[in-house]
């Protein structure tokens, strides 16, 4: 596997083109103290800053948490396609009604009373560093690709791994 360090634009290209790819990460709070705290979120969208956004309750215990400590993770995971991401960074809780009315969508019912719940926030997670792990084919050719490094000896590129520095 080949290592791919990546700064800025290509940076934020390649987290956009990863975590776009993946539903739900796990947002993990509380950094510096045990237990960690972790909790599935759903990615709305990622700006043009690389800023990462959700929605959240405001009531929550990961809302209090990053009131408390700001420096978060955010761990995504899509075994299948043999896709990893790990990135750090700072998150705040934002209020501000047209960021919210940007970020809800009928989905959102699910969890919230209207775009207008009193307890709808919205997180903001700026990312500062994250690594990524991608084999770029699917299970079978990275398989395949490894079994003939196996046979001959001869390494095999499945993919590539690397630093996104944001």
């Amino acid at each position: 596997m080949s290592t791919k360090n990546k700064k800025n634009e290509k940076a934020l290209e390649k987290l956009k083109e990863m975590t776009n790819s993946i539903e739900t990460s796990i947002l993990v709070t509380n950094l510096g103290k045990a237990p960690l705290k972790a909790i599935p979120m759903t990615q709305k969208k990622i700006d043009d800053h690389g800023n990462i956004w959700f929605l959240s309750s405001g009531d929550s215990d990961h809302n209090k948490n990053i009131t408390q400590n700001s420096k978060s993770q955010l761990l995504y995971s899509s075994p299948a396609d043999k896709k990893f991401v790990s990135v750090y960074g700072d998150a705040r809780i934002i209020t501000d009604q047209s960021i919210l009315e940007d970020l809800y969508s009928n989905v959102s019912d699910n969890w919230f009373n209207g775009v207008d719940d009193p307890n709808l926030t919205a997180i903001k997670f700026q990312p500062k560093e994250a690594y990524y792990w991608d084999t770029k084919t699917n299970k079978y050719i990275s398989f395949l690709k490894m079994g003939v490094a196996s046979l001959t000896g001869n390494e095999q590129d499945i993919g590539e791994k690397g630093k996104l520095n944001l």
